[in-house]
């Protein structure tokens, strides 16, 4: 996939990605993750004291795959470092278009206010690798 088509990839629809995460004893973690896209950066929240949150305040290595589910098979995966943010003003911003995206435009603003509060993290993904394969099963 070329740059654009990634992008566009990722945009589509309502897909959610897996989250990889490093656990505190080495061992990995996954768990789905609704996000959207600040450039190339992946953004998402999440709660300080979940697994995923606990996991990125500690070591801040993350892989993201996100796939059509469908055939002929489009994915991608980043790997990158988060960086995370407790800024309620941005938690709310992006929670907000989180919201729009996933539960529609009715929503957003009620889906970002519940989620802007103390103990929710904004997680920005600074990608540092790319795979991105389209019609990989044609």
């Amino acid at each position: 996939m070329s740059d654009d088509e990634r992008r566009t990839f990722l945009l589509s629809g309502t897909l959610t990605a897996v989250l990889g995460t490093v656990r505190k004893d080495g061992r990995p973690h996954g768990a789905p993750v609704w996000f959207t896209l600040d450039g190339d950066d992946v953004i998402f929240t999440t709660g300080a004291g979940t697994m995923k949150g606990r996991n990125l305040l500690r070591d801040p290595r993350a892989a993201f795959t996100v796939d059509s589910g469908t055939p002929p098979f489009d994915f991608v995966t980043i790997e990158g470092r988060a960086e995370l943010s407790e800024d309620m003003d941005e938690v709310l911003r992006w929670a907000t278009v989180l919201g729009e995206r996933y539960m529609g435009a009715e929503r957003a603003e009620a889906f970002g206010k519940r989620n802007a509060v103390p103990g929710e993290l904004l997680v920005r993904l600074r990608p540092e690798k790319f795979v991105a394969l389209a019609e990989i099963a044609d």
